[in-house]
């Protein structure tokens, strides 16, 4: 077991004191006057989860400008993996900033993007010749492995599932199925997409993987036709939608039906890869070898920068010049996904999010042996979720579940709260927070329970 105990440090970035800290009200006076500047200033669609401005990250905190220390339970949704402000990932992005900031990689190219090419190659699931290619955010990287299986195969469908969340752009909030806020206005949305359900073992009665998958794939050829199905999009453990981990033998199933029928098997990993489940990637832990393998969020230590990754014929299907962009695959972002990848390899972090998964894992269950408003405790290694309801009648309670979380981000925990009905709380800490911070955050959230 990798036990993280992180000793108390000053400056910033890593070396901030890992402590939780209060000298304010939460938000300060400081926080409070840049919220105004925010609301003249940024559309009002931009939303923010905590009303405070942050200064200084690392560890397992994050500092305000009023000097507030909160813990971080939210990795700014997945993205800081290795921890805010990693030494090898700003010593990387230092000696890029005195070579170059950009040449564009379709025009001249350099050796980082094809060096993390490599690495994705190497590291996503399956030993077959593969490919990949950079683009900034995970949405980006969506829209392209569609573009990728429908020039593969020749057919325009597209299938996701219910609860799924795949990005905000035209074509990813079709595939998205929350209405708000992502997608409520925005539309028309782009052709031949389709939904199937999910293997949601808390709300479905307890049907077995196979069984549910057998149910998605019936209404797929009925409604679709395999014969007009270019990709079927899934994300092994699901993120916005609520972290629902499907039953097992759901994936297999799906994965099996798409290879026999030319289907191509998309892997959204955006929220669940780099180590975030105590795997590389959670396909793994189903044992599946996705066709493509859609990656972002935590790839880069911050910076922004996504991938698709997958076999080579597939990949390869499309010409010359039909995938790219001025800014995919940044240089910075390349060499910022090198030392992170590097430092998930070395410091032992992957083995660490197990560990951290087993220590959530085992107190959130106690909790909810005393209080039945826990319905369900869920997740993989660093990917965890309490889903909350109504203990008379198992129905979501979205107002437990948003009072919890203001409480919470009062006493210094940054906690984020997911799922189609907007009853879930996520568990999305640095793969770097120590025991310490984690317990302590936890017994946070315990209060929050007890009094909400």
């Amino acid at each position: 077991m990798t036990t993280i105990d992180a000793p108390a440090r000053t400056v910033g970035g890593p070396d901030i004191v890992q402590e939780r800290r209060l000298v304010t009200s939460i938000p300060g006076p400081l926080s409070r006057a840049l919220m105004t500047r925010k609301t003249d200033a940024v559309a009002a669609g931009v939303g923010a989860t905590l009303p405070v401005f942050a200064a200084a990250a690392g560890g397992g905190v994050v500092v305000d400008v009023d000097g507030n220390s909160l813990i971080d339970l939210g990795s700014g949704i997945a993205v800081t993996g290795v921890g805010n402000s990693h030494p090898r990932v700003v010593e990387a992005v230092k000696a890029q900033l005195d070579a170059f900031t950009h040449t564009c990689f379709t025009i001249t190219p350099y050796e980082s993007y094809v060096a993390v090419a490599e690495a994705l190659n190497r590291l996503t699931p399956g030993d077959h010749l593969k490919r990949s290619a950079l683009f900034n955010s995970g949405a980006e990287a969506v829209e392209n492995a569609v573009k990728i299986a429908r020039h593969h195969t020749g057919r325009q469908a597209v299938v996701a599932f219910d609860h799924a969340y795949h990005g905000r752009t035209n074509l990813t909030m079709g595939l998205t199925a929350k209405n708000q806020p992502y997608k409520n206005g925005f539309g028309p949305f782009a052709p031949e997409i389709y939904r199937a359900p999910l293997s949601y073992p808390f709300r479905d009665g307890g049907i077995d993987g196979v069984t549910a998958a057998r149910t998605a794939i019936l209404q797929i050829e009925k409604q679709i036709g395999a014969e007009n199905l270019a990709a079927l999009i899934i994300e092994p453990i699901q993120g916005e939608g609520g972290f629902i981990v499907p039953a097992a033998g759901f994936l297999p199933t799906l994965l099996e039906w798409s290879r026999a029928n030319g289907v191509v098997f998309i892997a959204d990993e955006v929220q669940s890869g780099f180590g975030r489940t105590g795997a590389w990637f959670a396909s793994e832990h189903e044992g599946i070898v996705p066709d493509l393998v859609v990656t972002a969020k935590g790839i880069a230590g911050g910076l922004p920068l996504s991938a698709v990754t997958g076999r080579a014929d597939i990949m390869d299907a499309a010409q010359v010049g039909g995938l790219g962009g001025t800014y995919g695959g940044n240089p910075l972002a390349c060499v910022a996904a090198l030392a992170a990848i590097e430092s998930y390899a070395s410091e032992g972090l992957i083995e660490r999010a197990g560990d951290i998964g087993r220590l959530l894992i085992d107190r959130l269950t106690a909790l909810q042996a005393s209080d039945p408003r826990i319905g369900d405790v869920r997740g993989r290694g660093a990917m965890i979720a309490i889903e909350l309801v109504d203990p008379e009648t198992d129905a979501p309670d979205a107002a437990l579940t948003a009072r919890v979380a203001s409480a919470a981000h009062a006493q210094g925990v940054i906690v984020l709260t997911c799922g189609t009905y907007g009853n879930v709380i996520r568990f999305l800490p640095p793969l770097t927070i120590g025991d310490d911070l984690l317990t302590e955050g936890l017994d946070v959230i315990a209060e929050a329970l007890a009094t909400a």
